[in-house]
C-alpha cells in the first residue's frame, strides 16, 4: 500500500498535465473550427440569398411574362371591342352639351379684331376729329348766357311747391280738392314751362335744351310719387290706422342700422326729406328709404373714374366714328338709295350699339352707384338681366328698374284699382314706360357738327322735338312698331330665337331713327337756307 500511493499520485498528475495539454492543444483548434464555421455559416447565408434572389428574378420574370400576356389580351379586347355608340354630335341640341366658352372668346376676340380694323380704317380716311373745344359748344351758344342752368335752377321752385302743398294739407288748411288743383297746375307748368323756354330762347342749345328736359321730365316723376305716397299716408290716418303699411311708412328693423331715426308722416314732409328725395337715384318716394352703414370710398372712387373714363370715351368715339357716317349718310337719304341707304344703315349701327351698351353702363351702373354711394342709399338694384330677354315685354322691364317701378306703383296698379282690365293696364304701363324710359334716363346723344353747326337727336318727341326745334313722329312711329314687334315675339319666338329677335330690334331700330331725324334736320334747316 506504501508503495502503491505515490505511483498512482504520480499517474493522476501525468493525467492532469496531458488533460492541461490537450486543453491547450484543443483552445485554438476550436477557435479555429468556429471561425470555419461562422465561414460556413456566412456562405449559406449568401447563397440562401442568391438563390432567393434568383427566385425572385424567376417570379418576377413569370409575372412581368403573364402581365404582358394578359394587357396584350386586353389591348386585342379592346381593338375587337365596338368604337362606336349610339350618340348625338355636340352642337347637336339633343347632345345637351352646354360648354361653349371658347366659342365665346373666340366671338370677343373677332369683334375687337374687326372694330380695330374699323378703327384704323376711320383714322386713315379722317384723320383725328376729335375736339374738346367744340363739346364746350354744345352746351353754351353765349358764354355770357346760361339759360339751361338757370332753369335748372329755377326747377326748386317746383320742389318747394310741392312741399309746402303738402305740408298745408297735412294741417288741413288745404282741403283735398284744392291739394289736387295745386299739384296738377305745378306739373303742368313744371312740364310745360322750360319746353316753352327751349323753343323761345335762341341762345339754347339743343344739348342744353336735352339735358333741361330730361331734368324737369325726372322732378316730375318724383313729384308726382312725393303727391301719391302723402296722399296715403292721409288716407291711413284718416282710418285711424295705428300703423302704416312698411311700404309708406316705418319699416321693419332689419332695414336700418343702429342709430337710423325712422320717421313717420308728417314728420318726413322737410326740406332735407325732400331733397334727399330728389337727389336720390330712385323716383319711387319712401318716408324711410333702405340705408348702407356708411360710404365706402374705394367704391366711390372707382364709380367716378368710371364716370370720368366713359365720358370722354362716349364723346372722342361720337365725333370720330359716329358723325363721318351721318354726314356720309346724307345723299343717299336725299337721292333715295335704298341699297346705299341700307349699307348706311348697316354701317351705323355697329357704333351706334357699342356707344348705346357704354352709355347704359356709364349712367345705370357708373353714374347711379355713384350717386347711390354718396347718399347711402341702400337699393342699387337699378337694372336686370336685360340681355338675357326673350320677349320685347321682358326687356322694357327689367332695362330701366327706376322707370319700371314707377310704373308699376303710380300707373298700373292704380289703373286696377280703378277697374280697368289687365290688358288694358298692361298696354298703358307699356307705353309709358316706353316713353319715360327715353325721356327721363336715357340721354344717349347722338352729336354731328354739319357746316360747323350741332346736332342733337333724341328717341322720343319730348326731348327729340323740342330741344331740335323741329316736330316729326319718327320716334312715336318706331315706338308703335314696339307693339306689334312683342306680340310676334312672344307668340313665334322662343329661347334664343326670341333673344336674338330682341337684339335685332335694340342694333337696328336706334340707327334708324337717328338717320331720319338727321335728314329732316338736314333738310329743314340747310336746304332751305341754300334755296
Amino acid at each position: 500500500m506504501g508503495d502503491y500511493k505515490p505511483a498512482e499520485a504520480l499517474t493522476h498528475r501525468r493525467r492532469a498535465t496531458l488533460a492541461v495539454a490537450r486543453a491547450a492543444t484543443l483552445q485554438p483548434m476550436n477557435r479555429r473550427f468556429e471561425g470555419d464555421r461562422q465561414s460556413l455559416v456566412a456562405a449559406d447565408i449568401s447563397f440562401e440569398n442568391e438563390h432567393n434572389k434568383h427566385d425572385h428574378s424567376l417570379e418576377i420574370s413569370r409575372n412581368k411574362t403573364k402581365n404582358d400576356k394578359k394587357k396584350r389580351r386586353n389591348d386585342i379586347s379592346d381593338m375587337l371591342s365596338n368604337c362606336h355608340k349610339t350618340q348625338e354630335s355636340l352642337l347637336s341640341s339633343a347632345s345637351g352639351y352646354k360648354n361653349y366658352r371658347g366659342v365665346l372668346n373666340w366671338c370677343v376676340v373677332m369683334l375687337v379684331l374687326s372694330n380695330a380694323r374699323l378703327f384704323l380704317e376711320n383714322l386713315l380716311r379722317y384723320g383725328v376729329l376729335v375736339d374738346p373745344v367744340q363739346v364746350v359748344s354744345l352746351f353754351l351758344n353765349d358764354p355770357y348766357s346760361w339759360p339751361a342752368a338757370c332753369l335748372v335752377i329755377v326747377s326748386n321752385v317746383f320742389i318747394l311747391v310741392a312741399l309746402y302743398t303738402e305740408r298745408q294739407l297735412s294741417k288741413g288748411s288745404f282741403s283735398e280738392l284744392v291739394g289736387f288743383l295745386v299739384h296738377f297746375i305745378n306739373m303742368a307748368v313744371l312740364l310745360t314751362f322750360p319746353a316753352a323756354v327751349v323753343l323761345l330762347v335762341p341762345s339754347m342749345t339743343s344739348v342744353g335744351g336735352l339735358f333741361v328736359l330730361g331734368t324737369y321730365t325726372i322732378i316730375l316723376l318724383k313729384l308726382y310719387s312725393y303727391k301719391d305716397v302723402n296722399l296715403w299716408c292721409r288716407e291711413l290716418s284718416t282710418m285711424k290706422a295705428k300703423k302704416l303699411s312698411r311700404s309708406l311708412s316705418c319699416p321693419s328693423e332689419q332695414r336700418f342700422y343702429e342709430g337710423e331715426r325712422k320717421v313717420c308722416y308728417p314728420g318726413n314732409l322737410t326740406l332735407r326729406d325732400m331733397y334727399y328725395f330728389i337727389f336720390a337715384p330712385t323716383l319711387c318716394y319712401e318716408l324711410n328709404f333702405p340705408r348702407s352703414p356708411n360710404i365706402r370710398m374705394s367704391f366711390l372712387l372707382r364709380r367716378l373714374f368710371e364716370m370720368l373714363f366713359f365720358t370722354q370715351l362716349l364723346v372722342g368715339l361720337t365725333q370720330q366714328w359716329m358723325i363721318p357716317i351721318i354726314q356720309s349718310s346724307m345723299k343717299p337719304l336725299e337721292d333715295m338709295d335704298l341699297s346705299r341707304m341700307t349699307e348706311r344703315l348697316l354701317r351705323l349701327a355697329v357704333p351706334n350699339h357699342l356707344l348705346w351698351l357704354m352709355f347704359f353702363y356709364w349712367f345705370f351702373h357708373s353714374s347711379l352707384n355713384f350717386t347711390a354711394e354718396l347718399l347711402r342709399f341702400g337699393d342699387r338694384q337699378f337694372y336686370k338681366d336685360w340681355w338675357n330677354s326673350e320677349s320685347v315685354t321682358y326687356f322694357w322691364q327689367n332695362w330701366n328698374i327706376p322707370v319700371h317701378k314707377w310704373c308699376l306703383r303710380h300707373f298700373y296698379k292704380p289703373l286696377l284699382r280703378r277697374g280697368f282690365s289687365k290688358m288694358f293696364s298692361q298696354s298703358a304701363v307699356f307705353f309709358l314706360s316706353a316713353f319715360f324710359h327715353e325721356d327721363c334716363i336715357q340721354c344717349c346723344e347722338k352729336h354731328s357738327f354739319l357746316h360747323g353747326r350741332t346736332l342733337t337727336w333724341k328717341k322720343y318727341n319730348y326731348l327729340v322735338s323740342v330741344p331740335l326745334r323741329m316736330f316729326r313722329l319718327w320716334a312715336f312711329m318706331g315706338m308703335m312698331a314696339q307693339l306689334p314687334l312683342a306680340w310676334f315675339v312672344g307668340c313665334f319666338l322662343r329661347g334664343n330665337y326670341g333673344n336674338a329677335a330682341v337684339w335685332i330690334s335694340i342694333i337696328i331700330g336706334q340707327p334708324f331713327a337717328v338717320l331720319m331725324y338727321v335728314h329732316d334736320y338736314y333738310v329743314i334747316h340747310y336746304r332751305q337756307e341754300g334755296d
